[in-house]
């Protein structure tokens, strides 16, 4: 993958070990493949980041971080990820996870209301409506949370891996014509 392109946007090792709000947690993140850009650790931090991100509420960040430091996978990669979640496509995503709890358990929960408008003057208000809401579809939605994020973390780890597989078979292949041109 273009590494040399995200090297400049990501610390290096002695930065992180430096910084001071990091050296609250210790050796925890110090880890090379929580910072280093590998196939495995990418592949991994991606499919933290999309479990992670169907978690309710702000959390979506704090549990993709409690999930990649123990599994050593990319943070950066992990965090970033998350935010195919926001405001616009919850909705949607909370919508299929319904869909899909009703197919593991037919017949649970309430049937299906519109969900609460968006309203930006009373985000407050929105918000609360839209968590009740989201509360009355019961174990529907629970469980097609789960099965969801385990089904997007799956198949983002192996897209990734499948990804950066093809992107060093194309680079080894041009470097080998370049060898023989020469």
């Amino acid at each position: 993958m273009p590494r040399k392109f995200f090297r400049k946007y990501l610390p290096s090792h002695e930065s992180v070990r430096r910084n001071r709000y990091i050296a609250l947690f210790g050796s925890l993140l110090h880890h090379p493949n929580l910072w280093h850009l590998n196939r495995h650790s990418v592949s991994g931090g991606l499919a933290v980041g999309l479990f992670s991100g169907l978690v309710p509420g702000p959390l979506q960040m704090l549990t993709a971080a409690i999930l990649a430091i123990p599994l050593r996978v990319n943070l950066p990669v992990a965090l970033i990820t998350t935010l195919y979640t926001n405001p616009l496509t919850i909705g949607p995503l909370y919508l299929i996870a319904y869909w899909i709890g009703t197919l593991f358990l037919p017949g649970e929960g309430s049937p299906l209301s519109h969900a609460p408008g968006f309203d930006l003057h009373n985000f407050g208000g929105w918000l609360s409506a839209f968590l009740a809401w989201t509360l009355s579809l019961g174990k529907p939605l629970a469980v097609g949370l789960v099965v969801l994020a385990s089904a997007l973390a799956v198949s983002g780890y192996v897209a990734a891996q499948l990804a950066w597989r093809a992107y060093v078979i194309l680079a080894w292949r041009r470097r080998r014509a370049r060898r023989k041109s020469v």
